[in-house]
């Protein structure tokens, strides 16, 4: 079993930045892979970014690109989503995820799942 706990949403303009943190626990939680995905009303879950439980390569949704950044820790068991350039479609719920896989999580196949943490962009 692997515990994911979220942190760092909330409500920020336009333009802002915000960071995510998803704190893993577990056994072997160091080494699944782990990605962010987030849902708004009426939308389809997207994974917005994924990283190797090596902490390299990384995956990104086109619709973030050059905006999020993907890392996580050396003890590798937590992971942040850095998100700048905020726009009002990024407003979602954002849930952290892992796989032992990471060809897996790209397919939106998730072994484990937190709650989720509310972004909100104000226009």
């Amino acid at each position: 079993q692997v515990q994911l706990v979220e942190s760092g949403g909330g409500l920020v303009q336009a333009g802002g930045s915000l960071r995510l943190s998803c704190a893993a626990s577990g056994r072997t939680a160091s080494r699944y892979a782990m990605g962010w995905f987030r849902q708004a009303p009426g939308k389809e879950r997207e994974l917005v970014a994924a990283i190797t439980w090596s902490g390299g390569p990384t995956y990104y949704a086109d619709s973030v690109k050059g905006r999020f950044t993907i890392s996580r820790e050396i003890a590798k068991t937590t992971m942040y989503l850095q998100m700048n350039s905020l726009k009002p479609e990024d407003t979602a719920v954002y849930c952290c995820v892992v796989h032992s896989q990471y060809d897996q999580l790209l397919r939106n196949l998730y072994s484990f799942w937190g709650q989720g943490t509310q972004v909100t962009v104000s226009s």
